[in-house]
């Protein structure tokens, strides 16, 4: 029998300088919604599940606003692609690789995730 990932005790945790350090329950991610996660240096990093239960984790902070809002931008596709855009100025990026798709010289730090 499988079950649902809502209805177990997975931990999301985010790969930090070659150590996992778990940020919150798997619960917490709604497909198609961003969470903010505090992590230990002080930085915030944005986690998003999408609607087949992909995960992904990337820096909160908006490289052209300077604000930390990753996390409640709209998230979609571009030619297959899974994107965020920035709640402030809409620039769209890759959840993967963390590469503005409006602007190919700026990224965001992307995390290696898992459950556990």
């Amino acid at each position: 029998m499988t079950l649902a990932p809502e209805t177990t005790d997975l931990k999301l945790q985010l790969n930090l300088d070659d150590a996992w350090f778990t940020v919150c329950d798997l619960s917490a991610l709604l497909p198609g919604r961003g969470v903010a996660a505090l992590l230990p240096d002080g930085r915030q990093a944005a986690l998003f599940r999408d609607r087949s239960g992909r995960l992904y984790a990337i820096d909160n902070r908006d490289p052209f606003g300077g604000a930390a809002v990753l996390s409640r931008g709209l998230t979609g596709t571009h030619q297959g692609r899974p994107f965020v855009a920035s709640p402030l100025l809409k620039q769209r990026f890759d959840l993967e690789s963390g590469t503005c798709l409006d602007d190919e010289t700026v990224r965001v730090r992307t995390y290696e995730i898992r459950t556990a």
